[in-house]
């Protein structure tokens, strides 16, 4: 592969983790704790899914929501802290933007970890989640500053606008999933059109 065809599909991987964060950021928003970790760990999958698609990995959704898990473990503890927002009096201190920077950040690390492991030519057998750990939560900080200034950009453009009413949307999906009106397959369909447009 050329320089400068690794250069384009390192372009391609960076716009797929923007993407994506954009996306978890806007589940940060959903207002029930565990509908929003669904929500944030089904876009992280989705985004890895497009990464494996990028270098031509054979994507395996087991060992991805395994990955997800081992690595976003402290991650998803800090999401729980949601929960907190329904006590009066501190719910302002965990509000929604703390909650859309913690899930734009851990996407973003979560990407990071991946697009690594893969452009060194990696693949899910030889995924060592011990080792990556490290790198995961020195990105997990820098995702947080990068999600900061997303979220300022999102705020600047469209009034929030678009943002808003894909977040509704992916509101109303999570909700249908839970009454169990989607199976996993119409969920997935239905979150995609969502998502990419």
């Amino acid at each position: 592969m050329s320089e400068y065809e690794k250069s384009n599909r390192n372009d391609d991987a960076q716009s797929i983790i923007k993407n994506h964060m954009i996306w978890s950021m806007g589940a940060g928003f959903i207002p029930v704790p565990i509908a929003d970790l669904f929500a944030v760990g089904a876009i992280q999958l989705d985004m890895i899914r497009q990464l494996c698609k990028l270098y031509g990995i054979d994507f395996k959704q087991t060992e991805g929501k395994a990955i997800i898990s081992a690595l976003t473990g402290s991650g998803l503890a800090r999401l729980g802290a949601r929960a907190v927002k329904f006590i009066p009096g501190i719910g302002s201190v965990l509000g929604g933007v703390t909650m859309a920077v913690l899930s734009g950040a851990s996407t973003y690390a979560l990407g990071e970890v991946f697009k690594k492991h893969f452009e060194t030519g990696g693949t899910f057998l030889d995924f060592d989640t011990e080792r990556l750990k490290k790198y995961y939560n020195e990105k997990f900080e820098k995702g947080k500053e990068v999600a900061e200034e997303l979220r300022k950009q999102q705020k600047e453009a469209s009034g929030n606008a678009d943002f808003s009413n894909a977040v509704d949307k992916l509101k109303e999906l999570v909700d249908m999933k839970s009454a169990g009106l989607l199976s996993d397959e119409e969920f997935e369909a239905m979150k995609k059109k969502i998502i990419h447009g």
